[in-house]
């Protein structure tokens, strides 16, 4: 055993190590309708190192009409950049054109306006293994053909164990949220109507805990042309099997940017512009089969004696590492013989305060 493992070596990619350009990486679609645009700027990486992203801030970002109509967008966190509704004319093709901090110009190919069709239906269909979430649409003048979604998803969960000792608990019931990672296409070309039937957008596992009470998600959908299609399929087959989009990608793919300073340097990304189609689902537990869901840590339970505040326990016991506080994990106060607590029980934060991975407070949307 100690051969073999002694025999294995870490495997580079070559040219990995040597290459240090960082790329630009442009990733968002302008939106033609009322809703908000966001453009998200970062950099490529070299292969072996651990930044998962590297955001290209202080940039001038504008759309730009091909009858001299500008739009600027604001930074509104790192690397990403945002404006309000544009409500675009669709007779004009638009532009997106960046200037970085390094006074680089990058500009995009000016692109025709593409809405797609509403979305007819988005359900789900409860398997042994979870539920597996799908959508409908179609377009009579069978003009869309290719298609694109991306998803907003949240949830409802609870910490494994509820304290009696956080007053009215704020701390047992939590909220968490999530956006798509994956690359979803499809185009309708082979069929001789543009219908799109139970497209999957997403799996969720019955051993999650997304679906232990309540569970939401918002579909977008985006209408592509050709062009955009295969470069999103081209990154589908990379991102399928490194993970998401935004992680390194083996291959340069087919981009409408160019850099103008410098005409031989690669652009990463594609823009589109159109509106958004949406739609969203709720899904309660009670609509599902009995599904075994599974809290993501061990969640071992003590006591300790109770003879005065604060509330003291030795963390070793645990395995913890939090010091003596009375918010380390404490779950409830049995009562002693004469009607009063004579000691407590408790576990480690994590199982008992769910606010560490989550919000007390609901989205503004749910219902």
């Amino acid at each position: 055993m100690l051969l073999t493992a002694g025999c294995k070596k870490a495997f580079v990619p070559a040219g990995a190590l040597a290459n240090d350009s960082k790329y630009l990486v442009v990733d968002g679609v302008i939106n033609s309708g009322n809703d908000s645009t966001f453009i998200r700027l970062s950099r490529t990486k070299k292969f072996d190192t651990v930044i998962n992203i590297i955001n290209e801030t202080g940039a001038q970002v504008t759309v730009e009409s091909d009858a001299g109509v500008t739009f600027p967008l604001t930074e509104i966190k790192s690397g990403v950049y945002a404006t309000g509704g544009l409500n675009l004319d669709n007779s004009h093709k638009y532009r997106l054109d960046i200037k970085t901090t390094n006074a680089e110009q990058y500009v995009s190919d000016y692109i025709a306006v593409k809405n797609p069709p509403a979305i007819d239906s988005l359900g789900f269909i409860a398997q042994a293994d979870g539920i597996h979430v799908y959508v409908n649409s179609h377009d009579n003048s069978n003009a869309t053909r290719y298609y694109r979604w991306e998803f907003n998803e949240a949830w409802q969960f609870s910490s494994y164990y509820e304290s009696y000792l956080m007053g009215d608990n704020p701390h047992h019931i939590c909220y968490q949220s999530d956006t798509s990672g994956a690359v979803l296409i499809a185009s309708t070309t082979k069929l001789s109507n543009d219908v799109v039937f139970q497209a999957p957008i997403v799996v969720i596992p019955g051993t999650s805990e997304k679906i232990e009470t309540k569970y939401t998600i918002l579909v977008k959908q985006y209408a592509l042309s050709s062009d955009a299609y295969n470069f999103w399929q081209n990154l589908q087959k990379n991102t399928n099997q490194l993970g998401s989009i935004f992680d390194a990608q083996p291959s340069t793919n087919q981009t409408n940017y160019h850099c103008l300073s410098n005409p031989a340097e690669i652009v990463v990304g594609y823009l589109s512009v159109g509106s958004v189609s949406t739609k969203r689902i709720y899904v309660l537990s009670s609509q599902l089969p009995v599904y075994h869901t599974q809290y993501p840590y061990q969640c071992p339970l003590d006591s300790a004696f109770y003879y005065h505040q604060p509330f003291y326990f030795d963390p070793q016991v645990l395995g913890a590492n939090s010091g003596n506080t009375a918010i380390d994990a404490f779950y409830v106060a049995p009562l002693g013989p004469f009607g009063a607590p004579n000691f407590k029980t408790y576990s480690r934060t994590t199982c008992v305060d769910c606010t560490i991975r989550g919000s007390s407070n609901p989205p503004y949307y749910w219902k």
